[in-house]
């Protein structure tokens, strides 16, 4: 059995009868477990994602696709999204990724030497990583 401790929590969630047993959701964990699980899963899903383009892009042209470069590109996404954006060019000091918005997807990667021969085009936004 699990305690909770009524007072922090509120009259809301007791039943009023002293000792309070967790609220059991999705197969048997607390509800607090389930809503972690569920959160962890929807920000999964937030992650953004490269084609198979910008893989091999990133991969020819030495970029390396880390944790935290994921979470910048998908912070830069959430960002642009509130602001409109469909096609976004996300530029740090050493890289460029053009982003499509709605999707969540890497179209292309582009160093640093390419993008001082490029012209960017298509695109309705720029975000500094």
């Amino acid at each position: 059995m699990i305690d909770h401790v009524s007072s922090a929590l509120g009259p809301q969630l007791g039943t009023g009868g002293g000792r309070e047993q967790a609220v059991r959701t999705d197969g048997g964990r607390t509800g607090f477990a389930a809503a972690l699980q569920q959160e962890l899963e929807r920000s999964e899903g937030r992650q953004v994602a490269f084609s198979k383009h910008a893989m091999a892009r990133a991969e020819e042209r030495g970029v390396e696709v880390t944790p935290g470069l994921l979470d910048r590109l998908t912070d830069s996404v959430e960002r642009a999204q509130a602001k409109g954006a469909t096609n976004i060019l996300a530029l740090d000091r050493s890289l460029a990724f053009i982003i499509n918005v709605p999707n969540g997807r890497v179209i292309t990667a582009i160093s640093q030497e390419e993008m001082r021969e490029n012209i960017f085009t298509n695109i309705d936004g720029a975000v500094i990583l």
